[in-house]
């Protein structure tokens, strides 16, 4: 097993182009090659040796955007046998305190923009330099600054010696949304790291001359072990967007020549919903990979721009992975590799194939969902200082439980229903969310949907919808009646209609927010009547009856819809850019 050490001093000497990023001031783009990622990555190593004390473990904070100083600290860890915690810079006080003390860390890099977000937070802040004063102390460097530069000078010289690591050393504590608590910092290894980048780069053929675009935030998983990693195996180039701007994807990708991307969430969405042009097709990229596009959004993107996108399924933390391959049906993921099944977890039993008919109803989804669950071997690695959690992922069996929902087919291919606690219970059935949010993300003007329940005291739960995007009460009565595949308890009771749906950090739909929410929210709520059809405006005295508790996408022409509508238009009148 190789280190991400030794792909890093493996550029030393390397002398083409191999890493891109916009200058903010100068608007000009600052590149460095290969060579001198690697040697300032050892610089940045050397220091980290003197900084980092040897009575505690070699973590090192890093809050910044995408700019260079992101992956060369990445590397420098690598190189040091240090692990970096990437630090969400939408978190606030005591939270982002929470991130920085809970995975011990003891050097903090940042950058100007963020150091607001630093004041008044409480932390043991140390001097910036090698001294004496290590013990519980957080050095605090600043990129950019004379300072910063002043401290670097010194080891210049300095070259990549991959040594002092192992593939079983610690090299990310990436956290996970926190949605139902406190973000976990999932641990993976170098070794992990570099298996992964060389397994994606075997699988989409990344080239030495590819250039991989890194518009997700690197402070998450999906962008370092999905774009950077395996750009690193295979010496490509890597070009940054500080933040990931809709608007300016094409743009980059054009001026990069980039040729690979990863998303997350609704990235896809946001795309879609810039104005279209008549040469959206001209540009080298070749491929996107990633996470919750959903089928309407990938076959619109294809449309318009002529790249395919291949859904992926890995859990966050390692510990199961689904892959595509050709035959999958319309709706799966893949198939079930060894170890991969699907279990109730009441019972531990393993759920019955999914039934679907001929409209691609599932039938018996009351009992064919299920919790994915490996009981083969997997990667996971743990959470820093979380034995509890742990216990929840890795139960006594040593199996992997993914808290994803799941069915599979008799032929073995796996359709995801959402997370577990997606997973809607109305009259006794058992509903996935991510199921209904696929035949909803069809109706005319949808831009974005969620669905997830709301309580009722009586069916235990009910189906509430957001839909971003335009809504037409009769309209959206008539296109659920029309829906083959639409079970009998999949209708939404309750639809809330915002302009711009709540995202984290990371693009993905806010569903705790929104399932906090419920009925009584800000925005316009619709209703149907139990026995009804009809949709009507939700009043306070509604939400009494019906025991209602509880209590993003841009919103303009371009929806999935009528992206595949403009482009089936543009495909019967072949133009300049086809």
């Amino acid at each position: 097993m190789e280190s991400v050490a030794e792909l890093v001093a493996g550029r030393w000497g390397d002398h083409r182009p191999g890493l891109w990023c916009q200058n903010p001031v100068s608007r000009e783009d600052d590149v460095l090659t290969h060579h001198q990622v690697a040697a300032g990555a050892a610089a940045r190593a050397a220091l980290l040796a003197d900084l980092l004390p040897s009575d505690g473990p070699p973590h090192l904070a890093v809050l910044l955007d995408n700019t260079p100083e992101f992956p060369l600290w990445l590397s420098a860890a690598a190189l040091a046998g240090a692990a970096v915690a990437g630090i969400n810079p939408t978190r606030r006080g005591a939270e982002l305190a929470r991130d920085v003390l809970h995975t011990e860390c003891r050097v903090l890099i940042t950058e100007h923009a963020h150091l607001p977000l630093l004041a008044d937070l409480g932390l043991p802040w140390g001097s910036p330099g090698p001294g004496a004063d290590r013990r519980g102390r957080i050095r605090l460097l600043v990129t950019g600054t004379p300072e910063y530069e002043e401290l670097l000078a010194p080891y210049a010289g300095a070259r990549p010696d991959p040594s002092r690591a192992t593939p079983a050393d610690r090299l990310l504590l990436y956290f996970t949304s926190g949605s139902t608590g406190a973000p976990k910092a999932a641990i993976c290894t170098q070794g992990r790291l570099a298996a992964a980048g060389r397994s994606l780069a075997g699988q989409f053929s990344v080239r030495r001359d590819d250039v991989h675009y890194v518009c997700m935030p690197m402070f998450h998983g999906n962008a370092v072990i999905a774009d950077w990693a395996p750009a690193l195996v295979a010496g490509a180039g890597v070009a940054l967007r500080r933040r990931f701007s809709a608007s300016g994807f094409l743009a980059d990708v054009r001026r990069y020549r980039a040729t690979y991307f990863t998303y997350v969430g609704r990235a896809i969405q946001y795309v879609l919903a810039t104005e279209p042009r008549p040469d959206d097709r001209d540009h080298p990229l070749r491929l996107g990979f990633g996470t919750e596009a959903g089928a309407v959004d990938a076959a619109a993107f294809e449309c318009r721009f002529g790249v395919r996108l291949v859904e992926g399924y890995g859990s966050s933390e390692g510990g199961a992975a689904v892959q595509w391959s050709p035959g999958t049906p319309a709706g799966a993921v893949g198939r079930a590799g060894p170890g991969l099944v699907v279990l109730d977890r009441e019972t531990r039993e393993e759920c019955p194939p999914a039934e679907f008919d001929a409209a691609g109803r599932l039938l018996n989804g009351e009992r064919a969902i299920g919790e994915l669950v490996n009981r083969g071997p997997n990667p996971f690695e743990g959470y820093w200082r979380n034995p509890r959690a742990e216990a929840e992922r890795r139960r006594e069996d040593g199996a992997y439980w993914t808290g994803d929902l799941f069915c599979r087919d008799r032929d073995g291919y796996l359709y995801f229903a959402g997370r577990t606690d997606d997973r809607l219970r109305v009259d006794g059935e058992n509903l996935a969310a991510a199921m209904i949010e696929n035949i909803l993300a069809r109706y005319e003007g949808t831009a974005a949907v969620a669905v997830y329940a709301v309580p009722d005291p009586v069916t235990g739960d009910q189906v509430m919808a957001a839909l971003a995007g335009t809504f037409d009460p009769s309209g959206f009565a008539a296109f659920l009646g029309a829906q083959p595949d639409l079970g009998t308890k999949m209708a939404p009771r309750f639809v809330r209609v915002l302009e711009r749906m709540p995202v984290t950090a990371t693009n993905k739909i806010h569903r705790a927010r929104l399932r906090q929410e419920g009925v009584r929210c800000a925005d316009p709520v619709w209703w149907c009547p139990p026995g009804g059809t009809a949709y009507r405006e939700l009043t306070e005295a509604d939400a009494e009856a019906a025991g209602g508790e509880g209590g993003g996408t841009p919103k303009g022409p371009s929806s999935s819809r009528e992206a595949l509508h403009r482009c089936a238009a543009r495909d019967s009148n072949p133009g300049p850019a086809d």
